[in-house]
């Protein structure tokens, strides 16, 4: 059986890390970790930027009818 759930974790000491790890290893689930350092950082303030703009309002609305205009097509 496979499942399309998804687990994240956030260990923040080295013997949850090393728990999590045995724990998968016993279970035989297949797994990987990911570092922080993965993404770089000025994608990720841009995500935060955005995020940030789109809690205060500052987006721009498109209605359907309008859709093909906007994007020239």
């Amino acid at each position: 059986m496979k499942t399309q759930d998804i687990f994240i974790a956030h260990p923040t000491t080295t013997e949850q890390v090393n728990a999590l790890i045995s724990f998968m290893h016993a279970l035989k689930i297949k797994f990987e970790v990911a570092k922080d350092e993965d993404y770089n950082p000025d994608f990720v303030k841009k995500i935060l930027e955005s995020r940030e703009q789109a809690k205060s309002g500052k987006v721009t609305r498109i209605q359907k009818e309008n859709l093909k205009e906007f994007l020239g097509i």
